[in-house]
């Protein structure tokens, strides 16, 4: 049997998984790794952790084809987007913890550029904001805070890369530092328009531009992976940003197509095709995936968090013991007695944009218990994607369907209510793990498994459909609450 190997490199865990050319899931591997919180706003990964755990789970799916007789013909790598490493090229060593997505320490930075008049200039190269969020403050940071920087700078040692670049330079033992176009269109210093690392924004940002990867397709060849590693030299023949990646594995190529993905945070993104939309709702700009030089573009709302929310009942309030406990408890309560939880941890997201919300319960009484509290986080979830697809909709574009995927879709209430917050047909993929489906489809292209992206299409499949079931008038009384609840978070 022939399979395609995916890395998938996320934010709080990495896996490997093993698919069939068919898009059937053979063999996995999963490891989670530390959170790194060292003050208020800042989040970190231990690269050097990161890299361990992929090499690990790696060598374990491998292992497992083997014994099976099972051929790996080329790897397919999805990574978080956005979260920042730069490591010194001669010795390989990181000079600084992973900077991660969610960090907001460059929030000054971000406000005296925005000051400068400078956010619309960044708008209309990168389709994005002035934001933490992205790779440019992050890297600039780096330079300006950490030991001995300058000095690698100047004697031409540093590399930058998001997780992607990373890993492929580790894999391919420093012969390959190379990204592709979508995980740089969220560094802040790629233009989506010419598909060029931008000069003027390298200028505004303070990032030298030999620090920067080189940009490839999402289908194309990364080099091969070092025999003494894996035991195996193996192509590396697709990379594509977690969300994009989501989007190929639900075969959402068609324009007009949307998928939003539910894991630590959660990403709408709808196909826009070969036109670039510009947003008057406060959604991003980003480049959906490029295909033999052919830019296909997205629009894109962020949700910060997500699964985080599930994560941080779990281990900061220990209100859980793990994530399949919630279904049970929100069906245990017959509404939610008027109680919404904003989760603003690290700001608020599209089409918010505030840096400086945190996150805020209200409508506490004497009768509110902590199952309460596990349903306002679940519920929060729903309520955040209603104000993406609003945007969406008064951006002129209306979903009539999602596909939806990630590690929350499990949770058949979650869904339920989600399609009854947004009105909308909500459908789960039968391989929830679409994201590293996804880097499977892209490599198994570039190397002639699939001939073209409808034969990628074909192989997807339907769970189940949901659709709203709550009346009109209960549901405006939720969508108020939730109104009520984010002005007061943004005050």
């Amino acid at each position: 049997m022939k399979a395609i190997l995916a890395i998938d490199q996320g934010t709080t865990s990495t896996r490997a998984i093993a698919f069939s050319i068919q898009g059937k899931k053979l063999y996995t591997s999963q490891l989670e790794f530390k959170q790194y919180f060292p003050k208020n706003g800042w989040v970190e990964h231990d690269t050097g952790e990161i890299w361990k755990t992929t090499l690990q789970v790696v060598k374990d799916v491998i292992h497992k084809c083997k014994k099976k007789n099972v051929k790996i013909l080329t790897i397919g790598i999805t990574n978080q987007r956005e979260t920042t490493v730069v490591w010194n090229k001669v010795t390989g060593k990181p000079v600084y913890k992973a900077i991660v997505w969610q960090d907001r320490r460059t929030e000054n930075l971000c406000q005296k550029l925005k000051k400068l008049n400078l956010e619309n200039k960044v708008r209309k190269k990168t389709g994005l904001f002035i934001d933490p969020y992205f790779s440019a403050t992050k890297i600039n940071w780096i330079l300006n805070n950490v030991k001995n920087t300058k000095k690698f700078l100047k004697k031409k040692q540093l590399l930058f890369g998001t997780i992607d670049t990373f890993l492929i330079w580790k894999l391919t033992n420093g012969r390959v530092h190379a990204t592709d176009a979508t995980n740089a269109s969220r560094t802040m210093l790629f233009n989506i328009n010419n598909n060029e690392w931008d000069n003027e924004l390298l200028k505004i940002f303070k990032v030298p531009k030999n620090i920067l990867p080189q940009v490839k397709n999402s289908a194309d060849n990364f080099g091969y992976t070092e025999k003494s590693l894996i035991g195996e030299a193996i192509s590396i023949t697709g990379v594509l940003g977690d969300q994009q990646a989501a989007l190929i594995g639900q075969g959402c190529f068609s324009k007009g197509s949307v998928k939003s993905t539910y894991g630590t945070g959660a990403f709408v993104l709808m196909n826009t095709g070969s036109k670039k939309i510009n947003s008057k709702n406060k959604l991003l700009t980003t480049i959906c995936y490029r295909i033999n030089n052919k830019t296909t573009y997205a629009l894109e709302g962020s949700i910060f968090i997500a699964g985080a929310g599930v994560q941080w009942l779990r281990d900061k309030l220990k209100l859980i013991n793990n994530a399949t406990d919630t279904e049970k408890i929100l069906k245990s309560k017959k509404d939610n007695n008027g109680i919404y939880l904003v989760p603003a941890f690290t700001g608020l997201g599209a089409p918010y944009w505030d840096i400086n919300a945190r996150g805020l319960i209200c409508g506490l009484t004497r009768n509110s218990d902590w199952k309460d509290i596990v349903r306002a986080v679940i519920e929060s979830v729903a309520y955040q994607s209603f104000d993406l697809l609003r945007s969406m909709n008064n951006d002129g574009l209306k979903p009539r369907i999602i596909k939806v995927d990630g590690g929350m879709v499990s949770n058949d209430w979650f869904l339920q209510f989600l399609s009854d917050i947004l009105d909308t047909k909500v459908i789960r993929s039968k391989i929830q793990e679409t994201t590293a489906l996804g880097a499977a489809f892209i490599a198994g292209y570039q190397i002639d498994v699939y001939k073209s992206l409808n034969s990628i299409s074909k192989k997807w499949k339907i769970n189940r459909r949901f659709s709203r079931k709550i009346d009109k008038s209960y549901r405006s009384k939720l969508l108020k609450g939730w109104q009520q609840a984010i002005k007061r978070t943004l005050v």
